[in-house]
């Protein structure tokens, strides 16, 4: 802890009159569903970890958020990365500075009693269209040899799938907890066929949470985006050597039950199997390219480039988007590099 601690008040001097001396400024941040991996902001705020007012808003509404972003009405928004190839598309003043954490076995696919996977072509299929569970449901159906064309689609969440899966209405659909739980327990025969902690489901990086700034207030407020940033990564690391108070300060801003915080982000300061895997800073700046070595989960050096343009071509093949992008122009990995510069560093384990 105390080496932790050393290390950010090195890196914050290191910045000299930048973000420290910089006066105090208001940085509108979004959330876009209540999530215990985009809260910890939330915990820098409340333990003082940057000089800046963070003034967070819950949208319960990714696309609602991604406007606002688009807008400039906020500044900083947590949300899904397999937005990134539209932000490039539209066209808008948006760029991804970061991963986040993977999901690491929270998405499932779940298909019915006595349904084989080869034989979905013609059946009906759930999942919410132009999110993640849309895509692992088109590329879980691309394995065993059935393309997207072939099933009819139905736009559901999990929640609403549950009633049509035990109906027989639908043959298979994207899940997560606990619906997951409600729909094997009353459909005997039920299975999960694949989820995000699989080895070659995780190496994609597709799967994946990531921070949206606005590109004007990077350019305007450059030391404010770089103390915002440091900050989300100072609190990744209070949570880590805080696990169970920083989960209890979570449930709360989530208005979540506080057992569930840990089936989601774990009780480690790490990860949960079957919830995230939050990457520290060095791992997300691998990804970026700005840090030497290897991400996780066999996550190439500079790979977040291209599981932007995976996420792209997958767009392309379920029809939500009709050219391909530049995947580059969705991200802007200067931020973290200007952190690994300045040299900050953080690698977390488990508790």
């Amino acid at each position: 802890m105390h080496g932790y601690l050393n290390l950010a008040a090195a890196v914050a001097l290191s910045f000299g009159a930048g973000a420290s001396a910089a006066a105090a400024d208001t940085v509108d941040v979004g959330v876009c569903v209540s999530w215990p991996g985009y809260a910890m902001l939330e915990v820098a705020r409340q333990n003082d970890l940057t000089e800046h007012d963070l003034n967070i808003t819950i949208f319960e509404d990714p696309l609602g958020g991604h406007s606002a972003l688009a807008a400039g009405q906020i500044d900083v928004y947590g949300c899904t990365a397999d937005y990134t190839p539209l932000i490039v598309d539209r066209g808008t003043d948006v760029v991804n500075v970061a991963f986040l954490n993977p999901s690491y076995g929270v998405d499932h696919i779940i298909v019915a009693p006595e349904v084989e996977p080869e034989d979905l072509a013609g059946k009906k299929v759930s999942a919410p269209q132009a999110y993640i569970g849309h895509l692992l449901m088109g590329i879980w159906l691309d394995s065993v040899g059935i393309t997207p064309d072939e099933v009819e689609w139905v736009n559901l969440n999990a929640d609403e799938a549950v009633g049509p899966m035990l109906s027989g209405d639908i043959s298979a659909a994207y899940m997560y907890e606990p619906w997951i739980s409600k729909v094997l327990a009353a459909n005997p025969g039920s299975r999960s066929v694949v989820n995000t902690a699989d080895p070659e489901v995780l190496k994609t990086g597709i799967f994946m949470d990531a921070l949206y700034m606005n590109k004007n207030f990077i350019e305007e407020k450059r030391d404010v985006a770089l103390d915002v940033l440091k900050a989300r990564w100072d609190g990744l690391g209070y949570w880590n050597q805080n696990t169970a108070e920083t989960n209890k300060l979570m449930a709360n801003f989530l208005q979540w039950p506080e057992e569930d915080i840990g089936y989601v982000i774990g009780t480690n300061g790490k990860s949960f199997e079957g919830g995230i895997y939050m990457l520290d800073f060095d791992e997300s700046a691998r990804l970026c390219g700005v840090l030497a070595g290897e991400g996780p989960f066999g996550m190439a050096n500079g790979s977040m480039v291209d599981s932007i343009a995976q996420t792209n071509e997958w767009w392309v093949k379920l029809g939500l988007m009709d050219k391909t992008i530049d995947a580059a122009k969705g991200m802007d990995c200067s931020l973290m590099g200007d952190l690994a510069e300045a040299g900050y560093r953080q690698s977390l384990t488990a508790n």
